[in-house]
């Protein structure tokens, strides 16, 4: 198979920063007061000012309208790498790294945190529940230039909101949240974001959304929230059925750009085409988070980004072009941390690269063969692409799919009543 030579380094366009002056919405040295009384004054938010004004564009980056949400095993190095050869401007997350992690691994820390220089723009999404872990973390993070810092109060999974006591469970603390996120934003000179869910088993309430948004937003510089709009359920359900199960309510998510028009807001879930993130942001929201579909489905979805999303020329390259830039990359990092990455780790999200096209089938069967013996991106490629047709590798990437015109065409009628702070019962909850 022969591949056309291009540059790996993706191009950005420059744009000013917009700066969101600081709104705390109500006294924070009433919270102050309130939390000294069970905690010594925080030696980790000492270093910086914790209200310092909040950054929403970063650097020469455009602004997060599209993003990638942060997943699992999915959201690797070797899936950015390939995410960028696609979209030069969608935003791209790591999966969550924990900060005890962080903090052990400090000697080892490029396996964690590294990453190239083509990812940009790019955001380390942390999980943790211990203040002098996260703020060791984000310190240590601090050398690698991540553009955000987001903390994790959306995982649903046992492991994180079981023992571990982090994730979604977090939302039932929005008092410990917001000093969380000043420990951070104290620790590091970038923009901190928040990731969350709608709601919590029974704690599920517009009211208990927007408790939890303005306690944060009050106590910390957090001036941005990604809202997966689906409340989590921790009675033993999985991730996956986390993700599905629980109704959708866009609606609280658009009774939150009504109810705090100083904060930003980004829509999560059941998002699933290009179409569907220009209606949402037709309908309000300041940007727009997919998951599985960009990861299940890369090609259609991060393919339209640039152009439809952004305004901006796509790469203009074609699949097979995308992956002779990927075979130089996956052929440098193979073994780079002893036995890891396998050839298998590396070309794992590539499974996805020709999803519901010709020879798609034939493809994943020859990958599983080449597997068991295939020692470079190379001989797997020239092994298994055999499969798929000429005009498959070289088209271009299509026409932007519509998705369900629908989806937000009557939100705005169906919003909650407004938000009324409750500002006494706030202060002492």
């Amino acid at each position: 198979m022969k591949f056309a030579e291009r540059s790996l380094t993706a191009s950005f366009t420059p744009l000013c920063s917009n700066v969101l002056k600081d709104k705390s919405r109500f006294p924070f040295a009433l919270f102050q007061r309130k939390l000294n009384k069970s905690r010594s004054p925080s030696a980790y938010t000492q270093k910086k000012q914790p209200f310092s004004n909040a950054v929403m564009a970063v650097g020469p980056y455009l602004p997060p309208r599209f993003s990638v949400a942060p997943m699992m095993d999915c959201t690797d190095n070797h899936y950015r790498t390939l995410a960028r050869l696609i979209s030069k401007h969608a935003w791209l997350y790591t999966e969550m790294i924990t900060a005890e992690t962080i903090v052990y691994q400090k000697d080892n820390l490029d396996r964690f945190l590294a990453y190239s220089p083509e990812q940009h723009p790019i955001v380390l999404q942390i999980g943790g529940s211990n203040l002098e872990s996260l703020a060791k973390a984000t310190e240590l993070a601090n050398e690698y230039h991540y553009d955000e810092i987001n903390f994790n109060c959306g995982c649903p999974s046992s492991k994180v909101a079981g023992h571990g006591c982090f994730g979604v469970r977090l939302m039932l603390d929005p008092m410990f949240v917001g000093e969380a996120m000043s420990v951070v934003a104290a620790n590091t000179d970038v923009p901190v974001t928040v990731k969350c869910r709608i709601g919590v088993d029974d704690h599920d309430s517009y009211n208990e959304l927007c408790d939890f948004i303005y306690k944060v937003s009050s106590l910390s510089p957090t001036r941005h929230f990604i809202i997966h709009s689906r409340k989590a359920l921790l009675n033993g359900i999985s991730p996956a059925e986390n993700r599905s199960i629980p109704p959708l309510k866009y609606e609280y998510f658009y009774g939150l750009l009504r109810d705090f028009p100083d904060l930003r807001f980004t829509i999560n879930g059941g998002i699933t085409c290009i179409g569907e993130v220009n209606a949402a942001i037709r309908a309000g929201a300041h940007g727009v988070m997919i998951g599985r579909a960009a990861y299940n489905n890369p090609w259609h979805t991060l393919g339209h980004v640039d152009s439809a999303i952004y305004g901006k020329p796509s790469s203009g390259l074609t699949r097979r072009q995308i992956l002779g830039k990927y075979q130089v990359y996956g052929d440098s990092v193979l073994g780079k941390y002893g036995q890891k990455p396998t050839v298998r780790d590396v070309v794992k999200p590539l499974l996805h690269l020709f999803y519901s096209e010709p020879g798609n089938g034939l493809w994943k069967r020859k990958a599983d063969t080449a597997f068991q013996h295939c020692t470079t991106i190379k001989s797997f490629f020239e092994e298994t692409l055999v499969a798929i047709p000429d005009f498959v590798l070289d088209s271009p990437v299509g026409e932007t799919p519509v998705g369900r015109d629908e989806l937000f065409a009557d939100i705005h009628s169906l919003l909650p009543p407004p938000y009324e702070v409750r500002e006494q019962e706030l202060l002492h909850a």
